[in-house]
Formats: C-alpha cells, structure tokens, sequence
C-alpha cells in the first residue's frame, strides 16, 4: 500500500499549526500525568482513553513511561498490550490494530524531516495490523505496514512492510521466516 504524505512547515504561522502545537502541549502534560502516577491507579486508564481521545480499545494496557508526540493521530484496538518506554512520534498517524503485543522500547516514528528543509516535517502513516509481535526496542519508520500476525525480532529497524504472517529481524529488517500455521497463534 502506498502511504500518503503529509509535509507540515514547523515555521508557518496558520490556525492548524496553532492547533497542533496545542494539541502536542496537551499529549506531553497528559503523558506526564500518566508517567507520574501509579500504575496500578484507576487514574490510568481515565488518562489513556483522554490521551488517545477515547480511540483506546476494551481490554487494551500500556505500561508506562510513554512519549506520545500527539495522542489525536493513534488509534488503538482492543487487547493490546505495550511495554514501557514507548514512543509515538505520531503526526502522520498511527494505527494499531486488535490484539497486538508491543515490547519494551519500541519507537513508532511517521515523522521525519525534509533534507532540505529541516522545519519541514516530512510524515507518513503507520499501520500495526490484527495479531503483529514487536519485539523489544524495535524502531518502525514512516510509512510502514506491519502485516497481520507478523512478528518483528528485537532490535531490528523497520524501513519498508512487513507481510502477514512473517517473522522478520535485522537493521535493516529482512524476512527469517514464515508463521505456516496462524491458526495456531493463541490470542489475549
């Protein structure tokens, strides 16, 4: 699938700007709330669904600290599961679909900065399809498709998609193998 970009001047003074640097304000205050309370507090996931504007699915937990860039542009399913230390760097949006597993220091990057113009965000979406594994400090780049049941080895960089039901590992990412049996995978 070819990802659509979305080019946003840093420097422009316009009304969208204006909204989306308070929209940035308010991911990084609820992000603190979040990462300075408990985490077994109620207050959690009050904060969760606030932070992701109600687009955090039943069932679904994160485990902080996380660095959301912008919690209006990610969409999250029901029964995921993300380990600490995540970053959203999310201005070209994120998508993570039902019963995805997100490890430790996982990095979600649609951003990236035009190499002429460094006040240029450059941005493409990212899709995390039904039932993927991102191992921990996996980094995915813009523009990226995880693929259904795919599994995504610790450490590796993703530059380009991922097909359903692969396994894939390495900077770059490359295919190791493929899940023959998805029928197999137990979800929840």
């Amino acid at each position: 699938m070819f990802a659509v970009e979305k080019r946003i001047n840093q420097l422009e003074q316009s009304e969208s700007n204006h909204i989306r640097q308070n929209e940035i304000k308010e991911s990084a205050e609820l992000c603190w709330k979040i990462n300075t309370t408990n985490p077994n507090s109620e207050k959690i996931p009050q904060l969760l669904n606030q932070l992701f504007s109600g687009d955090f699915g039943d069932q679904s937990r994160i485990q902080p600290p996380l660095h959301v860039l912008d919690g209006k542009e990610v969409q999250i399913g029901k029964n995921v599961s993300i380990g600490f230390n995540v970053t959203m760097m999310s201005a070209g949006k994120i998508t993570i679909e039902d019963n995805v597993k997100l490890a430790a220091n996982v990095q979600l990057l649609t951003n990236n900065h035009d190499y002429y113009n460094r006040e240029i965000l450059v941005c493409k979406p990212i899709v995390i399809k039904n039932n993927a594994w991102l191992g921990a400090g996996v980094t995915v780049l813009p523009g990226v498709i995880i693929g259904e049941n795919a599994v995504v080895g610790a450490g590796a960089v993703v530059t380009r998609d991922v097909a359903a039901n692969t396994v894939v590992a390495g900077i770059p990412a490359h295919k190791l193998s493929e899940i023959t049996h998805p029928e197999r995978i137990i979800q929840g």
